[in-house]
């Protein structure tokens, strides 16, 4: 088999440039930008210029940077001028490797995107150089100030401790994957890469180690180490692939982490990894196909898929669970009187009247599949009303943290994230028991496997569990679509009397989105002048916030929010929000805080996301509050909600905050605002584009960059993108169908000679 696009490398590395090292901050860029560079301060001069491969170098800065930062010299001497300890660490280094999947554009274009949403929004200068002096091992170079421009703009102020954090040092590494799975996604490439190590993923594979500068070359001065480099990186491949070649489960746990089927071409992606050379390449190909775990699937279209034994076990688990959930006996069944019934749907529509009874019913699993806007939470309100009122203990869980805090802002259901849950059950903590009635909300983001998982505890609890989602909204991170397959095999009940939009047409477009007819739904909005598009991603970012600047200075009562997809994306907005409210006199004296994102300037009255879970404090990733008080460290805030709570802290034990006038639109599903502000981008597919265009109760503005998109055409083309997971039990499996063709015609043959 010829290998024609190798599987992208999930690397990142970082390391600390410091004098106790003998290093320099000038030479280092020196070498990275091939470029001839004077460090003042040595009175040293490092020439790389005659360097071969460095194929682009560019620096970027946060907006409003003085223009000398962009002068390499400069920069980097006046970064070592800053320090004054002979063991001080002067500068960061990020590398990443590029996936060759990609062309050169959309590969600097990758490295663009990461290095200012993750860097360059937190206040770092990025030195950038991009080589391809190995063509089997494309990377980008990334240097980082250690330090923020101080406010004269003559030099740099204080260092910026939270970026040592080893929670800042975890979330790059995830932002970095993520970054390449939306760039291969958008290309239209089906392998992923996972930033966690192999021991988090369960799989029993070396990390190869980092080959470093120089391996095409043998390094600029021919040192013995860059052989030992490539020796050692040789080595942990050429034993991984004899450990994949002994054990070809390994390969097989590998590539079903993110997805349930595969085909051939997939697996040969992803032994290109673990591979030394095109002999163990096709050792490992055919072992892998030859071994007993994998099952072909059949499929209507042309070219074979796979799964395995394990993955179809854990649907077929999945499903037969679910049925013996449906048919337990009455005597076990979790139902509620009518009375606490009637009691509690008072006063609802007709169609979440029937959607409570379905749920508060006999069966020991109910899934209930609502449209965007069709009153999911009212119906889940009134059933916990009379699941209380029946003796039970209603509990809430979703995937993240932050639709956990929904639900139980919305439906009055104490809720935590399923990650959460699962724990405290390893540790023999919250278990479940049989007058439990657990609520699984945002369903169809869930897995197969952590699904699987879940069913089967409430099953040996003697539990109910109610899943409250929707299969066209985004699609689950791991493996599968079990939402979707359990509505096909159980049933649901269908809420698609959408009533969060007031406006009887609105809600017409929110159906259209929901049925998966994203270029109809956007054609209403585009109709009514609610869709602009502007010549660039800068000039549509700033009529947004306009748009958003005017409604709510209109409208002060009503709930606004700005979505973007990338988070670099909703750093601009917020920031420019925070200006138009500063420039506005709306906000008192600022106050300097030290968050893990890197110095903020809040000031009482500006709107705050927390972005890390805490127990403790009882806020989730996504929380939204109000500042009302700065003392020194410590900060008050009132947080949203019905209820207006107030916690209290000390940004020395929690500072994982950021301004919270804009999220992305992953983070707001499950949201509901008066006035929403959307600004679309390539990333927007059927399932994003159906979650922003329904966050709202009274409009919603949609603005686009020509540069993305030429027309609105090409825009609703966008909307009308599928990328919808799969199942194995989607398929049937070619052993069964033979075995079932074969039956049938000896059947025949029977009958045909009686």
């Amino acid at each position: 088999m010829q290998l024609q696009h190798p599987m992208a490398v999930p690397h990142i590395s970082v390391q600390i440039i410091g004098r106790s090292q003998g290093r320099s901050a000038v030479a280092a860029a020196a070498y990275r930008s091939a470029e001839r560079l004077v460090d003042e301060r040595l009175g040293r001069t490092s020439d790389f210029s005659r360097k071969q491969g460095v194929v682009h170098t560019e620096i970027l800065a946060p907006e409003g940077a003085p223009v000398w930062v962009h002068n390499r010299a400069t920069l980097w001497n006046r970064v070592e001028a800053a320090e004054n300890r002979r063991d001080a660490q002067v500068a960061r280094e990020v590398q990443v490797a590029l996936p060759r999947e990609l062309a050169f554009d959309k590969q600097l274009a990758l490295v663009r995107g990461y290095v200012q949403e993750h860097f360059v929004s937190a206040g770092m200068v990025a030195d950038v150089a991009v080589h391809m002096d190995n063509p089997k091992n494309p990377h980008a170079h990334v240097m980082l100030t250690t330090r923020g421009l101080n406010a004269e703009g003559t030099g740099f102020g204080p260092k910026v401790r939270a970026w040592n954090a080893k929670a800042q040092l975890l979330g790059w590494r995830e932002g970095w994957a993520l970054s390449v799975n939306r760039a291969l996604e958008r290309d239209g490439h089906d392998n992923r890469i996972d930033h966690r190590s192999y021991v988090d993923q369960g799989i029993d594979l070396e990390p190869t180690p980092k080959l470093g500068i120089g391996t095409a070359h043998g390094g600029h001065d021919g040192r013995d180490c860059i052989a030992e480099r490539l020796a050692a990186h040789d080595a942990t491949v050429r034993r991984n692939g004899e450990a994949i070649f002994i054990d070809p489960e390994i390969a097989l746990t590998g590539i079903t982490h993110q997805r349930a089927t595969f085909t051939r071409a997939d697996m040969g992606r992803y032994l290109h990894t673990y591979t030394a050379n095109a002999e163990q390449f096709q050792a490992c190909l055919d072992a892998v196909m030859a071994s007993p775990s994998l099952v072909r699937l059949e499929t209507e279209s042309h070219g074979a898929r796979f799964t395995t034994q394990e993955m179809l076990q854990a649907e077929r688990t999945l499903v037969d669970t679910a049925h013996r959930l449906v048919k337990k006996p009455l005597s076990h069944a979790h139902a509620v009187d009518m009375r606490h019934t009637s009691a509690a749907v008072a006063g609802l529509a007709r169609e979440p009247r029937q959607a409570v009874g379905y749920v508060v019913g006999t069966d020991d699993i109910a899934l209930v599949e609502g449209y965007a806007g069709a009153g999911k939470s009212t119906m889940l309100r009134a059933a916990k009303q009379a699941w209380d009122a029946g003796g039970y203990r209603v509990l809430g869980a979703a995937l993240s943290g932050k639709a956990a805090e929904g639900l139980e802002v919305s439906a009055g259901i104490a809720s935590r994230s399923l990650a959460s849950w699962e724990y405290g059950w390893k540790q023999g903590h919250d278990t479940l028991g049989p007058k439990d009635i657990f609520v699984i909300d945002e369903a169809g983001l869930v897995g197969t496997r952590q699904m699987q998982r879940v069913l089967s505890a409430v099953e040996d609890a003697g539990a109910k569990v109610v899943m409250v989602g929707d299969s066209q909204q985004l699609q689950a991170i791991e493996a599968g679509a079990p939402f979707r397959c359990l509505t096909m095999e159980v049933g649901r009940f269908a809420m698609t009397n959408i009533q969060r939009q007031q406006d009887p047409a609105q809600r017409e477009a929110s159906l259209e989105f929901a049925r998966g007819y994203g270029a109809q739904g956007l054609d209403y909005y585009a109709k009514a002048g609610c869709v602009t598009a502007h010549a660039d991603g800068e000039a549509a970012m700033a009529a947004l916030v306009d748009g958003w600047d005017q409604h709510r200075k209109a409208q002060p009562e009503d709930s606004h929010i700005m979505l973007a997809f990338r988070r670099v994306e909703v750093a601009a907005l917020n920031a420019a929000a925070r200006d138009r409210r500063v420039e506005a006199g709306e906000m008192g004296a600022a106050h300097s805080v030290a968050t893990a994102a890197g110095d903020r300037d809040f000031a009482i009255g500006d709107r705050l996301y927390f972005l890390r879970n805490d127990r403790g404090l009882g806020v989730k990733n996504g929380t939204l509050g109000t500042l009302e008080d700065v003392q020194g460290t410590t900060l008050q805030v009132c947080l949203d909600g019905p209820e207006m709570r107030r916690v209290a802290f000390d940004t020395a034990d929690y500072n994982h905050l950021d301004y919270g006038y804009a999220a992305t639109v992953h983070k707001a599903q499950g949201v509901t605002v008066d006035q929403a502000h959307v600004l679309a981008s390539s990333h927007f597919d059927r399932h994003v584009g159906y979650v922003a265009m329904t966050r709202h109760r009274d409009n919603v503005q949609l603005h686009y960059s020509q540069q993305d998109f030429a027309s609105v055409y090409d825009l609703s083309q966008a909307f009308e993108r599928a990328r919808p997971k799969d199942m194995a039990l989607d398929y049937a499996v070619a052993e069964a169908r033979n075995q079932a063709q074969a039956d049938d015609l000896r059947e025949r043959e029977r009958a045909a000679v009686a």
